[in-house]
């Protein structure tokens, strides 16, 4: 595995990180990086054999320097979410850092058990229940931080969110499937990432919780390969032009390793650098709306 350079600072040594979609990609390598570094570890992963394999491995690989728990659930369900939340809180007495990774792309129009499209769903939905059920204990930490994965494709988006067609009908034809491709409705669910973030971030002045998105770039991992022929064949052919996942990981893992001198609350990062974001991106009253529609989401879900 190709390391991640380190930097002298180390703050995330014997920090508690919790981290969704650690079983492959850039979450797997962002994962084993931050326990080299001396993080213990909340991996939050749909299956429980891929979880258990990855945790056994960096406890083989670092002993009883660190702590590797293992937590399951399924993104698209709500439900689950709330499970597996309440077993973080009852194991963890402490959480330093949220890591937001886990992501998917559908092709055809599916709704969750709660009745929202998939891929807002998992994308945005799942990380904005996920941190709102963690942040007291987040708020526990001297200085605690929620790092969302988002994407350079939230530019796609270029009408923002349509806030009359959260389900997103609008993507797909009479069949089910997506018209001209799925990428645009997972633009709409980056865009939502970094709108998530934003007013995150306003909602927590004045408290020990910093809140970041970043891009980790395109990135040589499975994603999107289970979505048909046409979506592996695509992904072949980016391979070619993809980073490894330990680069796409670079990012992540210094968002949640350097020191806070270096980070500006609130921004979309690149590179290790603050991004240029979309104007849909920046819509200050759109990031509000926005999370007034989720939390409706999941006090439906809750009822």
């Amino acid at each position: 595995m190709d390391r991640i350079h380190q930097t002298n600072d180390q703050n995330v040594r014997g920090k508690y990180v919790v981290i969704t979609g650690a079983t492959s990609g850039i979450g797997l390598a962002a994962a084993q990086e931050l326990a080299a570094r001396g993080a213990n570890l909340g991996i939050v992963a749909r299956n429980t054999i891929k979880a258990n394999e990855v945790a056994d491995g960096i406890r083989a690989s670092f002993g009883n320097r660190i702590t590797v728990d293992v937590f399951i659930a399924d993104m698209s369900s709500q439900r689950s979410i709330r499970r597996a939340a309440n077993e973080i809180l009852a194991k963890c007495p402490k959480i330093d850092i949220l890591i937001n990774n886990a992501g998917a792309m559908f092709v055809d129009h599916k709704l969750t058990e709660d009745g929202i499209e998939m891929t807002m769903a998992v994308n945005h939905i799942a990380p904005f229940l996920l941190t709102r059920l963690l942040l007291d204990r987040l708020m526990l930490s001297e200085h605690a931080r929620v790092i969302t994965t988002s994407s350079h494709g939230h530019k796609m988006a270029r009408k923002g969110i349509d806030f009359d067609d959260l389900s997103g009908k609008r993507y797909f034809d009479f069949l089910g499937k997506l018209k001209g491709g799925p990428n645009f409705r997972y633009g709409e669910s980056k865009l939502a990432n970094i709108l998530f973030t934003t007013e995150l971030t306003q909602r927590l002045k004045g408290t020990n919780v910093a809140a970041y998105s970043f891009d980790p770039g395109l990135v040589a991992t499975n994603f999107n390969r289970d979505n048909g022929w046409m979506a592996r064949m695509t992904a072949t052919v980016m391979m070619w032009f993809a980073r490894t996942p330990e680069k796409g990981a670079e990012t992540l893992v210094w968002l949640a390793d350097t020191d806070n001198k270096n980070l500006e609350n609130g921004r979309y990062y690149v590179d290790k650098r603050v991004g240029t974001l979309s104007a849909q991106a920046s819509n200050m009253e759109a990031a509000k709306k926005l999370w007034e529609a989720s939390e409706e989401q999941i006090r439906l879900s809750q009822a």
